[in-house]
């Protein structure tokens, strides 16, 4: 018995890569959100896949992930064991917290997700189409309410991306912000604001159901199985997606950070982790390595020249 039980712990042993390394995945948020999915179904995937013999979640929630970020930019240096999941919404929280910590002061890895903005509105609502949106926004900005996530997020940055596109003052947005979907979609259902303005999971029961009508999809091309215009074809020049991200500690050695980057390529090309994304209806829109950090810089210059358009940064 135990010859067996040894030769079973050595098999499982010589399972996994000679190199195989443990990691401490941080999601600043709490339990539910996308931040918080996304650490657990890497920790799925890179055990599944026996990339990493064993992954821990931790859970740091508060101020758009900038309370975990800067906690885990002032623990976790030159350590390769951990890892910290954030996104776009972490992009505009560190701009409109005027956050002491920035993703400067972590090591990026790469982007791994992304979730497309879907504008909907009650089936009964008299707005059909984008230029319906349109035609009311630009004769009272402030008699279309928004209902969608934080102040400052994804979802209010694309109200005023949209507003700016069209001619009409984003300052002058009516942008109501609600803590959770829930919540949101209660207030979107019960007509107590004009559109809702949300990832399309928040709401794609509810579009399936017909409760809901999809006016437009944030997408630079028609997505597969969404029968919804883009926003650039119902004739409003805005693209943007809610990414996800995945960053090491600060402080490693280039062989650290090409050690992880090896294992999260492996994760993301993995089975296990292709179909908890089909599962989820979240788009592949991995970028690593320098083409990532670049886009990352980018994306932090577009976003901080909204909110300063939106009045939400000085």
């Amino acid at each position: 018995m135990k010859h067996f039980v040894l030769a079973s712990i050595l098999g499982g042993l010589l399972a996994l890569p000679a190199h195989a390394a443990d990691y401490k995945i941080m999601a600043p948020a709490a339990p539910g959100g996308g931040w918080d999915q996304t650490a657990r179904t890497m920790q799925t995937a890179l055990q599944d896949e026996k990339i990493s013999g064993s992954v821990q979640v931790n859970n740091v929630p508060g101020a758009g992930g900038t309370i975990g970020l800067a906690q885990f930019a002032n623990q976790a240096s030159g350590d390769p064991s951990q890892l910290i999941v954030g996104g776009y919404v972490m992009v505009g929280a560190i701009l409109t917290n005027a956050s002491p910590v920035t993703l400067d002061q972590v090591t990026p890895i790469a982007r791994l997700t992304g979730e497309f903005e879907a504008i909907v509105v009650p089936a009964k609502s008299d707005i059909k189409d984008m230029a319906g949106l349109v035609a009311k926004l630009k004769a009272d900005p402030g008699s279309v309410s928004w209902g969608g996530g934080s102040a400052g997020g994804t979802d209010h940055i694309t109200a005023g991306l949209i507003a700016k596109a069209v001619g009409v003052d984003p300052t002058k947005v009516n942008y109501i912000a609600f803590s959770g979907g829930g919540e949101a979609l209660a207030a979107i259902l019960g007509g107590q604001v004009t559109v809702g303005i949300s990832g399309y999971g928040e709401f794609e029961s509810q579009i399936k159901a017909g409760e809901l009508r999809i006016i437009g999809i944030s997408s630079d091309e028609k997505v597969a199985g969404i029968d919804a215009p883009t926003f650039k074809e119902g004739g409003v020049d805005v693209s943007i997606q809610n990414w996800r991200m995945v960053a090491a500690a600060p402080g490693i050695t280039d062989e650290q950070k090409a050690a992880i980057s090896a294992d999260v390529e492996k994760m993301v090309t993995s089975k296990s982790w292709k179909d908890a994304l089909a599962t989820k209806g979240w788009a592949d829109t991995y970028l690593a390595g320098d083409e990532f950090k670049a886009q990352l810089a980018k994306d932090i210059e577009s976003t901080s020249g909204i909110l300063k358009d939106i009045g939400l940064v000085k």
